[in-house]
């Protein structure tokens, strides 16, 4: 018998036991967090940066809500990780207000160019949207969503807000391991264009581990921006600048669809129950109605029976996401452009008969979209959250796309562009992601919260493009089905299963994947059930999940951050 030590809801260590985790003990699975997890009363973030977490603490510490601190963190990890997120990109969220009790949701996705559509690229030979350049680049929402998120719900100015990224931009950090490993594998892409090769490699070659980088252009431009509002980047001369960039390049944006750029907040993001509690999901063109669907499809299954770990849990939880991919790709789009049934995708009558499509003794190939009642019509990622002493709550993710966008930084602004459009349109005629003038894609980026009797008690997400949905599907079940603290919820093992969205690989046998501290005999046991299983012992496998859990009733709040990256959870 074993006989763990961890924390308690109150901070204290305690002797503890849970025929659960016994059990898996016995099963050689090491549940013990590369990190413990951070308590405190008074607030709590998490980042993929450290440099964002700790000026994310100071905001708190300086009196400043939850919400002020997300956009100082967003800020910074927009300079420190450009790999996956900055200026250029976009956002999606999920906001919990203490005082009204209210949950809001946020769209901050670019549309397509009003001259973009599906027989401007055939016309030109195109078989499929670009992957870098200013062609694949949709228009970025990050710094105007800052600015509605500060001016919605902030206590401190937007200019103090920007300053810590602005500093970090000016001044410079030394590159991380685990950052310097995005620089080599990236340095062809970063290599492209002049002006990303002046910024993000040292004369053609890739940073190395404990070097310094400095982005004085990006660095202007946050001033201009933080001075002059975040409109700036969309009406002003610094629009104008980009956009002379991405035309001499071949993009087809005008000053127009810049202009017409707009945040969009809603106040009723989707939802369902799980176990008693109601997980909150970002709302289309976002793909969280997955983790949702999901959610609905194993909540008739008994976890704590079948245990952590099984091969039979981990089939059914692959099984269900293969049918929530296939009503994705099938159904899914940007609700302007597209009539998607969300309402019916994330009911219990529907998981029910998408439920009755598993066999738990055999993997299903390639399972069809579920039949509706409506007509069809036709990572690299951060992700970053915080919670206040207050009961304020963000869940945050912004993201580039791919590693380090399109690889256009934009002239002179220092702003790297993501590459969405060109990861999430496609030109198959009648799809529901066609490209299409001012179009948004379907969106991998989500967020999750869960509540419980109306207030947070979860707050979690992770970057990893098609990897967000089980991972966070695993991270939630982790701390609901078998009571994990945040740490060991988000360090815990993982498994990830492709095809799922991404143009790249749509047309791939399917395969699953294992993380490496999974029990070995299951390997066999899943191959015997028809899957294509392998090993995975990559470092970064499993993306960089945080999730912060708040006892209502004690006040305490805890927080954890990845083992799998340089992520930093930090308390005040």
């Amino acid at each position: 018998m074993f006989v763990l030590r961890i924390l308690d809801s109150e901070g204290w260590l305690v002797p503890y036991l849970d025929s659960i985790l016994e059990d898996n003990l016995r099963q050689k699975i090491s549940l013990k967090p590369g990190r413990e997890p951070v308590y405190s009363t008074r607030g709590v973030v998490c980042s993929i940066s450290p440099q964002a977490s700790s000026v994310g603490t100071s905001i708190l510490s300086s009196g400043g809500n939850a919400f002020d601190a997300i956009v100082a963190m967003a800020a910074v990890e927009g300079v420190t990780t450009s790999v996956g997120c900055g200026l250029g990109g976009e956002m999606f969220g999920l906001f919990y207000e203490a005082v009204s009790g209210k949950t809001w949701g946020m769209t901050a996705s670019g549309k397509a160019p009003s001259r973009a559509n599906q027989n401007w690229f055939t016309d030109r030979r195109y078989k499929s949207i670009p992957l870098t350049g200013p062609l694949s680049a949709a228009i970025p929402g990050e710094i105007d969503a800052l600015q509605e998120i500060t001016d919605k719900f902030g206590t401190m100015s937007f200019r103090d807000l920007i300053e810590p990224a602005i500093t970090y931009a000016e001044d410079g950090f030394p590159i991380s391991r685990f950052y310097s490993g995005a620089f080599k594998a990236m340095n062809d892409k970063l290599n492209i264009y002049e002006s990303t090769s002046s910024i993000f490699t040292n004369k053609g070659i890739p940073f190395r581990e404990g070097q310094i980088i400095r982005q004085p252009e990006l660095s202007k431009t946050l001033k201009l921006v933080s001075e002059n509002g975040a409109r700036e980047f969309y009406e002003g001369d610094l629009a104008e600048r980009m956009l002379k960039s991405m035309l001499d390049d071949g993009g087809l944006y005008s000053l127009k669809d810049f202009r017409s750029h707009q945040t969009v907040w809603y106040d009723s993001p989707i939802s369902t129950s799980y176990r008693g509690r109601d997980i909150v999901e970002t709302s289309l063109p976002s793909q969280g109605f997955m983790v949702l669907e999901m959610l609905n499809i194993l909540e008739a299954y008994d976890f704590n029976e079948m245990g952590l770990y099984s091969s039979k849990l981990c089939h059914l939880m692959v099984e269900a996401k293969k049918l929530a991919f296939a009503d994705r790709n099938t159904y899914m789009g940007d609700p302007e452009f597209v009539a998607a049934p969300i309402d019916e995708m994330i009911s219990k009558e529907y998981a029910a008969q998408r439920r009755r499509k598993i066999d738990c003794s055999q993997a299903m190939n390639s399972p069809p979209a579920g039949i509706l009642g409506l007509p069809l019509t036709g990572d690299d990622t951060s992700y970053l959250c915080a919670v206040d002493g207050m009961g304020n709550a963000v869940s945050l993710i912004h993201s580039l796309s791919m590693g380090f966008g399109s690889g256009f930084v934009a002239g002179d602004t220092g702003v790297l562009l993501n590459n969405r459009i060109g990861r999430g349109f496609n030109l198959i005629a009648g799809h529901p992601n066609v490209i299409e003038p001012l179009k948004k894609t379907m969106h991998t980026l989500n967020a999750y919260l869960v509540l419980e009797k109306g207030k947070p008690v979860l707050v979690g997400g992770t970057p990893g493009g098609d990897g967000q949905i089980p991972w966070n599907v695993q991270t939630i079940t982790n701390a609901i089905d078998f009571s994990m603290n945040p740490q060991q919820a988000v360090d815990a093992p993982r498994w990830t299963h492709t095809p799922g969205t991404d143009p790249a690989t749509i047309n791939q046998e399917p395969f699953l994947e294992l993380d490496v501290g999974m029990p070995a005999d299951i390997l066999e046991t899943l191959a015997g059930l028809g899957h294509d299983v392998t090993v995975n012992d990559s470092g970064s496998f499993g993306g960089s999940a945080k999730m912060i859990k708040i006892n209502q009733e004690s006040g305490v709040i805890s927080g954890g951050s990845d083992r799998r990256s340089d992520g930093l959870s930090s308390a005040l």
